[in-house]
């Protein structure tokens, strides 16, 4: 069984920075791509950001320049740096992950920017 625990949402105003942490725990043989996804009221969820296992990344156009995804191997965890915010980035984020070839979903942190 695999488990994601995100972490680092809050409130923040707009201009400002957040870093969002997802640690991937359980029975993990191999974590493949990792990804970052949000969902805001009363719209589909979106790919924010995603990495593979080798570290190559792909962003959505909205954030592209503003939010870096990294992740660390040792620890099972993806993160994502969150810059110049902007309250249209306002949304619930979910982390996803691929293991072994199955996806899992954490259980989502709430991002606010006010203006």
């Amino acid at each position: 069984q695999v488990q994601l625990v995100e972490s680092g949402g809050g409130l923040v105003q707009a201009g400002g920075s957040l870093r969002l942490s997802c640690a991937v725990s359980g029975s993990i043989f191999r974590l493949n791509a990792m990804a970052w996804y949000r969902q805001a009221p009363g719209k589909q969820r979106e790919l924010v950001a995603a990495i593979t296992s080798g570290g190559s990344t792909n962003y959505a156009d909205s954030v592209k320049g503003r939010f870096t995804i990294s992740r660390d191997n040792a620890k099972n965890t993806v993160y994502l740096q969150m810059n110049s915010l902007k309250p249209e980035d306002t949304a619930v984020y979910y982390c996803n992950v691929d293991a072994h070839g199955l996806g899992y979903w954490g259980q989502g942190t709430q991002v606010t920017v006010s203006s």
